[in-house]
């Protein structure tokens, strides 16, 4: 099947490299040349802009943008939606705020043209293992992208069926979803990443109460010096708290245990607020998630051990940078 990719940076471009391996087509759009470039060498067909893109897609239509959320995604859909035609379909995979989503679907419906919204999980490392990916549009459209989702997928790997689920969609164990209508792909997404704000705050403050278990304010025999990095690894193995997210973290503190290339500063993309926000909306507490944002604000001023292994986690699944 053909998808066009706009937007090739550190997902967009595996995104692509994913498909074309799995033997898919793909027309790719970026406005930095050289990203282009380089999946034309690996056989993608490059577009010199948005119209040259359109142009070069098989009707009916699929484009994948894959840019940060707001106004670039904003203007690049408004964009598409005035140079596609009726029952094509216009794919938002990044970050964007759901209530764009519904809005955004809404605007292209007087013309035909399907938007599905896809919350991807996956960051650097899904060319390998694979995208979970959380999916809203109308169902025909949807059905419709199937090969491509299927294709990006990690598939059931090595991970035990649940026991109960005989019946259900299938998709779910392949690692993808139909969530619901326009705006619930990215809706699933951004509380998947309020959840994910959470679980790292815990490994954070665990790992950082081990690393000062020798405080001088202890009394001598309640002191302890220990290996971070072997309990890191301990824990990935058999443990009840192992996750993909502790793997990273092992791996981190193998390579640099005193975090020294980390500055603490711990960024928030803004699902984090966005899903206190829905929080708020629906009268649902959320006493962990909206700890664990602060906790990211308060890291920009004093940055802490705990700072340091989050950023740590961040550059490991995602390749985010903080700023030093």
């Amino acid at each position: 099947m053909q998808l066009g990719m706009i937007g090739l940076g550190r997902m967009g471009g595996n995104i692509v490299r994913r498909l074309l391996r799995g033997g898919h087509t793909a027309v790719v759009f970026d406005q930095n040349p050289d990203a282009v470039a380089a999946l034309v060498a690996e056989g993608a067909v490059g577009a010199e802009s948005l119209e040259d893109f359109v142009a070069k897609l098989d009707v009916p239509r699929s484009a994948w943008v894959m840019l940060p959320a707001g106004a670039i995604t904003e203007g690049t859909v408004t964009k598409l939606g005035g140079l596609m035609a009726a029952d094509d379909i216009v794919i938002d995979g990044g970050n964007s705020f759901y209530k764009d989503d519904i809005r955004r679907a809404a605007e292209l419906k007087p013309k035909c043209i399907h938007y599905v919204d896809v919350g991807t999980s996956g960051g650097v490392w899904g060319i390998d293992r694979g995208y979970c990916m959380m999916i809203g549009g109308d169902k025909a459209a949807v059905e419709r992208l199937d090969p491509i989702f299927r294709t990006l997928a990690p598939g059931e790997g090595a991970i035990p069926k649940t026991p109960g689920r005989e019946g259900r969609d299938p998709r779910a164990e392949q690692g993808y979803i139909h969530a619901g209508p326009s705006g619930a792909g990215h809706f699933v997404k951004m509380v998947h990443n309020g959840i994910e704000y959470g679980l790292m705050q815990a490994y954070a403050e665990g790992f950082d109460i081990l690393k000062h278990a020798n405080s001088e304010d202890l009394p001598e025999a309640q002191r302890f010096e220990l290996n971070i990095g072997d309990i890191a690894e301990v824990w990935r193995r058999g443990s009840v708290v192992s996750s993909w997210l502790l793997d990273l973290t092992a791996s981190a503190l193998a390579g640099d245990e005193k975090l020294e290339a980390f500055s603490g500063f711990v960024a928030d993309s803004g699902e984090g607020r966005w899903t206190l926000n829905a929080a708020i909306e629906e009268s649902v507490p959320a006493n962990v998630l909206s700890a664990a944002l602060y906790a990211r604000f308060r890291s920009r001023e004093d940055a802490s051990y705990a700072d340091k292994l989050l950023s740590a986690m961040r550059k490991g699944f995602g390749g985010h940078q903080e700023p030093k």
